[in-house]
């Protein structure tokens, strides 16, 4: 995996404030940005491109890990260009949040515990145009160019929106990144997975009769969208996870009064769409398709639409000068580094509460889409930690209840090499004692092999098995049978090329 020198990590630390700082940023590392002023449709093409450029995670092959890509020439839209890809890369992930790739998830960790408050200003780059929807004119299919990831996509949609939205009771505030089909040129549906917050705070909102205000704020610094990922039980009911992205930068978050909504928006955004999720109101996601489809979600599939999803009545469109619209392809890489951060921070924060200086890592594997599996290094300091490598697993499972998949391996295993984890599969496990399987356990919903016709198990989609693979070996026989060939400890720089 590809590592810069610690002086780039600081400078990313340092320099790094926003979207336009980020990519200013990346330009200045060989293979992190390809930018383009070819006419580029975003109906379908876009998103096209970039497959073959550098989705990878779970997205159809032939794809690969590559550059993100700034697309200038958007057809039907003018000076608004489209960037996508700017997470898909652990590597540049890692660069753009200032940390080393293997000490992500430790390093989010870190900010989870030492939380600080975003602050409000006065004046913000993302109010310097106000697009108001009484305006005859007003489209947002036409402010705002969206892709529609493949031809069969309910609409365009926004795939990076960061909703912001309060508890109407108690005034609790919180953050999440939702899938938002344009319907109308006012209107937005979007989905909520089970149990997401503010979807809690949308219903206390619907069974008092009342909309609830929200901002949708697209085109962040990426260390807002990570921290974002953050769900319960490291982030409970009630925790803005802004808190985090403010610990993770060392300075607060700035936030905005919205123009035509009693909410916040994050002052740094290139757009924020500004709306009231309306009570007792809902669209067919796919009412202008028909397609019987929504848009490509991290397994790799394309989601099915939903027939009944509440709906966002939009009342402003506000911007920077000339907006950047992020966004990313569900199923690609920057998936994996938005949802596999936050999942192995969790599991690292739970695991070392249960068992100090056991799990020495954790990764979220890009299979998994950051969240349906994680490999863990599990360190046995005696012969009284045999089994303790089941329990983190089973801690893991707890700490991010959509995992399905864990994979144990020893502390010289490279959880991040793939094959060096199958390597380990292969040689350090036996399937009828080290494969532990336990039924009936809620997972992720979009896992499509959660319905009965796939096991007489589950009851209920969303009911899933889940899976530990024990590949870890008796300590006394790790330094026997089980020690890996040594090899001399060699200067090979000197054999390299100087330049």
């Amino acid at each position: 995996m590809q590592k810069y020198r610690p002086e780039d990590y600081q400078r990313a630390r340092e320099e790094i404030t926003d979207l336009r700082s980020a990519i200013q940023f990346l330009s200045e590392y060989e293979g992190q940005l390809l930018e383009t002023d070819i006419e580029v449709d975003p109906v379908g093409e876009l998103s096209g491109v970039y497959r073959h450029i550098g989705a990878a995670g779970t997205t159809m092959r032939p794809t690969k890990e590559g550059p993100m890509m700034l697309f200038n020439n958007i057809k039907g839209f003018e000076k608004s260009p489209v960037a996508i890809g700017v997470l898909a890369s652990r590597a540049r992930t890692a660069l753009l949040l200032g940390h080393e790739p293997e000490h992500l998830g430790h390093a989010m960790m870190q900010a989870a515990n030492s939380p600080i408050k975003p602050i409000l200003v006065d004046q913000a780059p993302c109010q310097e145009v106000v697009h108001y929807a009484d305006d005859p004119d007003f489209d947002i299919r036409k402010l705002i160019p969206a892709p529609t990831n493949t031809v069969e996509d309910a609409g365009p949609y926004v795939t990076l929106g960061l909703v912001y939205a309060e508890d109407p009771q108690n005034g609790d505030t919180n953050v999440t990144i939702h899938r938002q089909c344009f319907q109308s040129r006012d209107e937005v549906s979007i989905f909520f997975a089970p149990g997401r917050h503010i979807d809690v705070f949308r219903k206390k909102a619907e069974a008092m009769g009342k909309p609830l205000p929200i901002t949708v704020n697209i085109g962040l610094d990426p260390a807002v969208y990570v921290s974002a990922c953050f769900e319960p039980p490291v982030t409970p009911l009630g925790f803005n996870e802004l808190e985090i992205a403010g610990a993770f930068r060392n300075r607060p978050v700035e936030l905005v009064q919205a123009k035509t909504v009693d909410t916040k928006a994050i002052a740094h955004a290139e757009i924020v769409i500004e709306g009231e999720i309306m009570p007792d109101y809902r669209v067919v996601e796919d009412q202008n398709s028909h397609t019987g489809k929504a848009m490509p979600e991290f397994p790799g599939y394309t989601g099915e639409a939903n027939p009944s999803l509440p709906v966002i009545k939009v009342k402003s469109v506000t911007t920077r000068t000339n907006p950047i619209t992020q966004t990313c392809i569900g199923c690609s890489e920057e998936h994996v580094s938005l949802a596999g951060i936050c999942t192995e921070a969790s599991i690292l924060s739970m695991t070392e509460r249960a068992m100090p200086g056991r799990v020495l890592n954790v990764y979220a594997h890009s299979s998994g889409g950051g969240k349906l599996m994680a490999v863990m290094q599990f360190k046995k300091l005696s012969a009284k930690d045999e089994g303790r490598q089941r329990q983190a697993a089973l801690v893991a499972f707890g700490a991010f209840p959509e995992l399905k998949n864990i994979i144990v391996v020893e502390d010289d295993v490279d959880i991040f090499d793939s094959n060096d984890v199958l390597w380990a599969l292969n040689t350090r496990h036996q399937a009828d004692v080290d494969t532990i399987v336990i039924p009936g356990v809620t997972t992720h919903v979009l896992d499509p092999s959660q319905m009965p016709d796939m096991s007489p198990s589950i009851k209920a989609r969303g009911m899933s098995c889940k899976t530990i693979y024990d590949c870890t070996v008796p300590l006394e026989l790790k330094e026997t049978r089980f020690q890996r060939s040594q090899f001399m400890e060699v200067d090979y720089q000197r054999f390299l090329p100087q330049d």
